[in-house]
């Protein structure tokens, strides 16, 4: 009677799942990497980071600029003061047009600026019918701060480290993405096991309480072990129903997080194939070293405590600079005229401003620097220690699951076996319904603890991938370096 019962159990469980998508756990993490909203905030913020990275490229190349007024006209009364103290009011009207075209190059190893700029000046004056142009047919200059902090060095320094830190933080949340996904995805077969075992119950309770009625009837079984076999069985509907409100519940969560459409069914496989491979601490410490994100941060939180010490220094001598510039130019009639016999225009300007008293600020701004640089150090000391430490317990887990899996597997199996013996006996009255009971709550805890032993696996496996960006079933790094 129990094999019959158990042969329509499974009947209506696939009926109930003809007709929907069966996913396997790699097709889900491959829709979530694909397709979930994660994904896509993590490419837009790898998209953003690449245009970031483009736009400190391009603050180092030549910068070509026209600018100008075409044109400025201006028609009022002006106040002009005469050499003998009077002033007169003389209306004006008067054109400017204005133009410049330059050429500027951020000079990297200073911190300075040079920039060739040539422009042209043309002027009307309409009340008199008169015209002049005048400009500067060619102008070099030269701008320098003087012991100032150079930003263009550092972020030579730090910004190329933050990019290619960017990119590899891609592949690593790729990869949160993959052990996220196989949480929601355990947790949706978790509750599909579940229902499973809980439908099961309440047929095997169900039948077990019409035997119960009629060993009653003919007096050979008691009261309080007929109500005892219909709690069990009141029990049983109560979990089918909790199980179902679970099921709905986890796969929402799921279907959210895929990004899946909400009139999309599908049923998820069990993944009881474990990818046989081994894990060598000192290979996954290298592994780790060598394409981790964290271990790119901790070189480029090092330099740029070094520029702020750099900064600090710089900021003891304030605006200083050095300016220069030469050039030829010229006025005239026409614009011809500006070319012939220019002249010549050379400035040079030494600026600076020396604070003589100010309380120690300069020294207090200096130790401060250097008090964040050495705090800046034991924490990058620190984070090293625990990223270090984070691997080691991940692989050392890592050991131990595959073992788990195979004792709790053993276990589901000993377990359903011991459940169909109770069960046997008791339908011939070797046992009572108590000791059947405790054959069936170890039956399902077994099965539980199976699942559990694979969820636990398969998000270690993608986490051993994150800390270390390699795949150590397949033998292939996750990241390289020259990758875009």
């Amino acid at each position: 009677m129990s094999k019959k019962y158990t042969f329509l159990f499974f009947c209506l469980i696939n009926a109930a799942t003809f007709g929907q998508n069966k996913f396997t756990l790699n097709e889900v993490i491959e829709r979530a990497r694909a397709q979930s909203p994660a994904s896509k905030r993590v490419a837009t913020t790898k998209e953003t980071r690449y245009w970031e990275y483009r736009t400190f490229r391009a603050r180092y190349n030549p910068q070509l600029a026209i600018s100008g007024e075409a044109p400025r006209y201006n028609m009022n009364v002006q106040q002009i003061t005469q050499q003998d103290g009077t002033k007169l009011f003389i209306p004006v009207n008067q054109t400017n047009s204005f133009a410049n075209l330059g050429l500027q190059q951020p000079l990297r190893w200073t911190g300075g600026t040079i920039s060739a700029n040539t422009n042209f000046n043309f002027f009307t004056d309409n009340a008199l019918k008169s015209e002049l142009w005048s400009g500067n047919i060619f102008n070099v200059r030269l701008d320098q701060p003087l012991y100032a902090y150079n930003s263009y060095k550092w972020d030579r320094k730090t910004l190329p480290l933050k990019f290619e830190e960017s990119k590899r933080e891609y592949v690593e949340q790729l990869e949160f993405i993959s052990q996220n996904a196989s949480e929601f995805f355990f947790r949706v077969i978790s509750a599909q096991i579940d229902e499973q075992i809980a439908k099961f119950n309440l047929a095997n309770n169900d039948t077990i309480y019409k035997i119960e009625q009629g060993r009653y009837n003919i007096g050979t079984t008691s009261q309080d072990k007929l109500l005892q076999v219909e709690l069990q069985l009141l029990k049983s509907k109560q979990d089918v129903a909790q199980a179902k409100i679970n099921i709905q519940n986890a796969s929402l969560s799921l279907r959210i997080y895929l990004g899946l459409k909400d009139d999309e069914e599908f049923q998820l496989v069990l993944p009881e194939e474990i990818p046989l491979f081994e894990v060598k601490l000192d290979d996954a410490l290298q592994y780790a070293k060598k394409n981790r994100a964290a271990y790119i941060s901790f070189e480029r939180r090092r330099i740029e405590a070094e520029s702020e010490v750099a900064r600090a220094k710089a900021s003891r001598l304030q605006n200083a600079s050095l300016t220069a510039s030469y050039g030829l130019n010229n006025s005239g009639a026409m614009v011809g005229d500006l070319y012939r016999s220019p002249q010549e225009q050379q400035q040079i300007n030494v600026g600076f401003s020396v604070p003589i008293l100010n309380w120690g600020r300069n020294k207090a701004t200096m130790q401060t620097a250097l008090a964040n640089k050495k705090l800046n150090d034991y924490t990058i000391a620190q984070d090293e220690i625990n990223a270090e430490q984070e691997i080691i317990t991940q692989v050392r887990q890592f050991e131990l699951l595959r073992l788990q899996i195979e004792i709790t597997k053993k276990s589901d199996e000993v377990a359903r076996e011991r459940y169909n013996v109770a069960q046997n006996r008791y339908l011939i009255g070797k046992i009572d319904i108590t000791n059947l009971n405790i054959a069936l709550t170890e039956k399902d805890a077994a099965r539980r603890s199976y699942l559990d032993a694979l969820r636990f696996y398969w998000t270690s496996y993608f986490n051993l991938r994150r800390l270390t960006l390699y795949d150590f079933a397949s033998g292939t790094l996750l990241y390289t370096p020259d990758a875009d």
